[in-house]
């Protein structure tokens, strides 16, 4: 036995020594590892990851000297010498992230794997060869598929990724016991528990009632039985609005989970505007204790969480450890592309689950084929079940084909729901150019009428223009609490048969819950005006030919970002009388794939990166963003805003603060931050954002007024 070579000490004094440090780590990461047949990679990345803290700088370092010593190049380079560069690069970056590989050549100070390596051959690292009297190394190989494979950097790129993974949060929860005193322990609830939770919230929906009824509960038991019988693999659900695919998708998952094993479900969904609504649902479903949010809107802070229940929650946000998880997509792709330790603590977990791509028509064409790859990667190789869950499936699947040869996507609604006349529920009337004072006019006339349209500014010309009582505006220019106050008031009056005329941006479209009888939708992508359809009749309580959905052409141009979309939209609606069919919403995204081309589907070049580079993890986690318009927050000091405001103008800056302010926050473009902040309507905070001072420029009926034009004003 060495001397003792302290880890870690804790501040009440206890001592932890590297090998048992070491020892922990590695059994932790091998088990992660093992969901995805890793094992040894993942033992050997663990016991080797902190030799370097045999080292006499190390030791004196840890006992208060201040000088920094590089303790994770030693093992990085032990794990060269073997020859396993996965576990080569979890090590090297399992504090300060994912390095790029560099080249042979690279200076010893250079921060990438290579010179990282040439820094430990050139003796250029403290001395720890001692750890070999503690420590005997595994002997390990990378799957099976890698070994058949070599040339795949696709392949091995995202494994090395996975491995990094299981070491970091290994390491994170080894060390975090140890210094804690205690043990994490996420809740063990059963995917049979779960299930009977929604066993017993559909009962009452037995024998169904009505033709709509009938098809969402036959939708529903497809679902369940499919993911009772169907291997885990791609799959498809295809529902048009209004058919219940929340709680179907949902059913599939359970069943599916609870048949071969899966360790969680995970949904990703497209905006935080519906995210909070959707995981209500699922807490209302499974319980409180089953669900975790974790969204920009949803922060925890673990320095000031007290409730045993927010502080488990909190550490769950770090490896989504919990039996269901909900999240954005933005999350979760810039997790599977991020390089810091923080951001890819949670992605072993996402092997061996059930991922549930909400509104998967949502995926931003710049990053489709990155995103595509991401999502093959987890169904190929690390067992996973990958469901594409939209009202208009996007014609995909070619895509998919190219990174998943030999599998077949399998869709779980029955053929027999598209072809019933319950789900159309609407008429559509195409129409030309409309002047905003020929649109009010119209709408005017009407009792109760949503018009969407493209541009923030476009609504505010709409809106200005309607007149009586029950005129409401909406877009992304008004905070949160805002807009859902006067959403309430919608329902409301929709309810109770009241004047309702609403002008919005096109925040209203996804998941949002109204019914309005009438419809207006300036043009632009067919699945947008399909998912404005869905806000007319919804519950197809009236007469689809007087259901009318209104498309028009707007008297100012569109944003040149709707120019592609609008053009496949109008040769698909040309085509296909039934716009709203299978083949016509294939038609349209097969056009505004071909329109975009192969390369737009990834602009910002990653899969070329990772193809033709060796292994620039850092370029790429620079690179990879889901929303390309970089925005600034203002928050709004109204109502329970004003309060929150004071709390931050007394010194508090707590993660649990900033979460409740973000329901009272506006995200603006670069140069409208700009523009109020140089008009003096602002005091800007430390970290980036900013508070408005001159709470006149916030309308009660419009929102904050940044002074831009129709092009930079566009954001929804």
């Amino acid at each position: 036995m060495t001397e003792c070579y302290l880890a870690h000490l804790s501040e009440d004094g206890r001592e932890e020594r590297v090998k048992t440090h070491l020892e922990n780590t590695a059994r932790m990461a091998a088990s992660f590892a093992s969901k995805f047949d890793a094992e040894e990679q993942g033992a050997l990345a663990g016991l080797v990851h902190d030799i370097g803290k045999y080292s006499h700088d190390f030791q004196r370092h840890i006992r208060g000297d201040p000088k920094r010593v590089d303790h994770a190049t030693a093992g990085a380079a032990e794990c060269a010498k073997l020859g396993q560069l996965p576990a080569a690069f979890a090590v090297a970056g399992h504090h300060g992230g994912l390095p790029d590989g560099g080249s042979r050549t690279d200076h010893v100070d250079q921060a990438t794997l290579w010179g990282r390596l040439n820094r430990a051959r050139k003796g250029k690292l403290p001395d720890c060869s001692v750890w070999k009297q503690d420590l005997s190394l595994p002997k390990a190989d990378v799957p099976a598929y890698l070994r058949t494979n070599l040339t795949s950097r696709l392949n091995y790129t995202f494994f090395i990724r996975m491995l990094y993974s299981c070491l970091v949060d290994a390491d994170f929860l080894a060390t975090e016991r140890f210094m804690s005193g205690y043990d994490r322990a996420a809740p063990h609830i059963p995917m049979e528990e779960l299930e009977k939770k929604l066993d017993d919230y559909v009962a009452p929906w037995f024998p169904p009632q009505g033709e709509l009824n009938t098809l969402r509960c036959a939708v529903l038991q497809q679902c369940r039985k499919l993911g009772e019988t169907e291997e885990p693999g791609l799959f498809t659900l295809t529902v048009p609005t209004g058919g219940g695919k929340t709680v179907s998708s949902l059913a599939f998952a359970l069943a599916h989970a609870k048949k071969h094993g899966l360790d969680r479900i995970i949904y990703v969904i497209p905006y935080t505007s519906i995210i909070e609504q959707n995981a209500g649902v699922f807490r209302q479903i499974l319980g409180e204790k089953a669900v975790l949010e974790h969204h920009s809107g949803v922060l925890y802070d673990l320095e000031q969480e007290a409730d045993p229940d927010s502080l488990r929650l909190a550490k769950a946000t770090e490896n989504w450890d919990m039996p269901v998880v909900v999240t954005t997509a933005v999350q979760f792709f810039e997790s599977l592309f991020a390089s810091r330790s923080s951001k890819c603590r949670k992605l072993h977990n996402l092997a061996r689950s059930v991922i549930i791509f909400d509104e998967a028509q949502m995926l931003p064409v710049p990053m489709l084929r990155p995103c595509v790859y991401a999502i093959s990667q987890l169904v190929a190789h690390f067992g996973a079940t990958a469901v594409l869950c939209t009202a208009t499936q996007p014609a995909l699947i070619p895509v998919f084909e190219e990174f998943l040869p030999g599998i077949k996507a399998k869709e779980l609604c029955p053929a027999s729901v598209f072809t019933s006349s319950v789900f159309s529920r609407v008429t559509f009337r195409k129409t030309g150019k409309k002047s905003w004072d020929e649109l009010s006019a119209e709408l005017n006339e009407q009792n109760q009428v949503l018009c969407i349209v493209n541009s923030r500014k476009g609504a505010q010309e709409v809106f200005s223009r309607l007149e009586g009582e029950g005129c409401f505006h909406l877009s992304t220019l008004m905070y949160p609490a805002h807009r859902e106050q006067i959403l309430t008031e919608i329902r409301c009056r929709l309810k109770d048969g009241q004047p309702c005329r609403v002008v919005s941006t096109s925040l209203i479209e996804a998941g949002v819950d109204v019914d309005f009888p009438v419809v207006y939708r300036e043009e632009a992508g067919l699945d947008s005006v399909l998912q404005a359809a869905g806000r007319c009749n919804r519950e197809g309580k009236r007469n689809p030919e007087e259901s009318i959905v209104t498309v028009f052409q707007a008297e100012t141009p569109p944003p040149p970002l709707f120019s592609i979309p609008i053009h496949a939209g109008r040769e698909t609606m040309e085509k296909f009388e039934a716009i709203s069919s299978k083949e016509a919403v294939t038609d349209y995204f097969r056009r505004l794939l071909e329109l975009k081309g192969r390369d737009a589907q990834d602009a910002a070049q990653i899969l070329s990166m990772i193809e033709t580079e060796n292994f620039p993890f850092r370029r790429i986690a620079e690179r990879f963003h889901m929303i390309d318009s970089q925005t600034r927050t203002v928050y709004i000091p109204l109502h329970s805003g004003e309060a929150l405001v004071g709390r931050l103008r007394d010194g508090e800056r707590s993660q649990a603060l900033f979460r409740q302010l973000g329901k009272y926050s506006v995200s603006i473009y670069e140069a409208q931050f700009r523009s109020l902040n140089e008009a003096g309507a602002m005091e800007l905070l430390e970290n980036g954002a900013a508070v408005l001072t001159d709470v006149k420029l916030y309308d009660p009926q419009m929102g904050l007024a940044p002074k831009a034009d129709s092009g930079s004003a566009y954001f929804v």
